[in-house]
């Protein structure tokens, strides 16, 4: 669905030529340049996990984890809107093309301070973040503003709003305190994930009308899971990594299997139902771009924050399978899968499914088992946690394919 377009030459300057992408029969069609553009993230998803990994390695987990919670949800927070910018603005086009371009060389900067982002490369990785959101906005305000003025005004908003967050990244990359800097990020991060919820409201402007910016599902919703991909794929790296590592011996082979498990496990809950049926409900919704704002912009953060701490517990249980774990790992263990069904639980709730009986029990279960081992001080082989882990994950997946079955059958004799 295309904007419509008024040509405003006379009135604003801008690009000439129309960047926007059109309505032909392969207008939701993800390019290969922004595939390649997905690359960056991939090295960052891996730079997230294992510096927290190391974190934990080192005894500071708490800050570890705090620390990369915030550059999880800015790592997704530039995605995403690359991701948006893309759904308007056609990727075959010159202009747009070069646009990518930059934006990966910048993601790349900041990708690979990661691991220094709350050290000695913290004005590189805030200056990489800031050129990217705000130089990606005003790109994207000379490309509407000739022909969709309207749209171009919200992203002027956006503008701002990246702006005012910027001057808490840039305070916080020039204090030497960790504690201030991360309290500074944070509120820099709350500024940009508030904007969408309050239409990115600035004084003498009017607020944003979400419901008036075009949206293309199909498009949306696999660029969504292309990033799902990205971070069930850091899994896959993390075990075959620590496999070539390890001697062969059936403790390694046992961990190897459970980890992989793991991961085919996420990719089946995620594509097996979900995937899909955002680009239907999407596309037949009445207002398609909130659907979108809130079930992918919001709602998938959680799921790759899910993928990205059970990547981290499978590299702990990889590291020494046979061990009794810390009570750190044996949370990691079972909380990352939890936290990873709630993100698939919310998300399929917010593309027209029911809230899923199987998703909602395998919650439960990973919790009891966790909260039962933590409590109770059973001494158990690090990879028996993770074949408890996947056992559940096992009977979600078996019990969303019944009740989807069963609802199939239901439909059928109704006709």
């Amino acid at each position: 669905m295309s904007p419509t377009k008024r040509n405003v030459k006379a009135k604003w300057p801008g690009f000439t030529t129309d960047l926007l992408r059109g309505d032909g029969e392969h207008a939701d069609r993800v390019s290969f340049l922004e595939l390649f553009f997905d690359l960056v993230f991939v090295f960052a998803v891996t730079q997230i996990s294992h510096t927290l990994v190391h974190s934990i390695d080192d005894g500071h987990a708490l800050d570890g984890g705090l620390q990369a919670a915030v550059i999880i949800l800015a790592v997704w927070w530039v995605w995403v809107y690359t991701a948006w910018v893309t759904n308007w603005l056609d990727p075959d086009k010159a202009a747009v093309r070069w646009m990518l371009i930059i934006l990966m060389v910048l993601g790349l900067l900041m990708s690979t301070s990661i691991p220094e982002a709350f050290g000695d490369r913290a004005l590189l990785f805030v200056s990489a973040y800031v050129a990217m959101q705000v130089g990606r906005a005003i790109f994207t305000i000379l490309s509407m503003v000739r022909f969709v003025p309207e749209n171009a005004l919200n992203v002027t908003r956006l503008t701002i709003w990246f702006c005012v967050s910027a001057i808490f990244w840039f305070w916080g990359a020039l204090t030497e305190d960790l504690t201030a800097r991360l309290v500074l990020w944070g509120v820099a991060i709350v500024i940009e994930y508030l904007g969408p919820v309050s239409r990115y409201w600035v004084p003498g402007l009017r607020s944003s009308y979400i419901g008036g910016i075009p949206i293309r599902g199909g498009h949306m919703s696999e660029r969504a899971g292309l990033f799902v991909i990205i971070a069930i794929g850091e899994s896959v790296l993390v075990t075959g990594t620590a496999f070539a590592d390890h001697p062969i011996d059936l403790p390694n082979t046992l961990a190897f299997f459970a980890s992989i498990t793991g991961s085919i496990l996420l990719w089946l809950l995620y594509f097996s139902r979900a995937e899909s049926g955002g680009s239907r409900f999407i596309r037949r919704h009445s207002n398609p771009s909130l659907v979108a704002a809130n079930s992918y912009t919001y709602l998938h953060v959680v799921l790759v924050a899910g993928i990205v701490v059970i990547a981290v517990a499978d590299e702990l249980v990889l590291a020494h399978p046979i061990d009794a774990p810390r009570q750190l790992t044996l949370a990691l263990v079972y909380g990352a899968p939890a936290l990873y069904l709630i993100g698939n639980l919310v998300f399929k709730k917010s593309i027209g499914a029911p809230w899923l009986k199987s998703h909602l029990a395998g919650v439960g279960l990973l919790v009891i088992f966790g909260a039962v081992v933590l409590l109770s001080g059973i001494q158990l082989p690090a990879l028996v946690h993770s074949w408890i882990a996947n056992v559940v994950l096992i009977a979600v997946v078996i019990g969303e394919e019944i009740d989807f079955r069963r609802e199939r059958s239901r439909l059928r004799s109704l006709r």
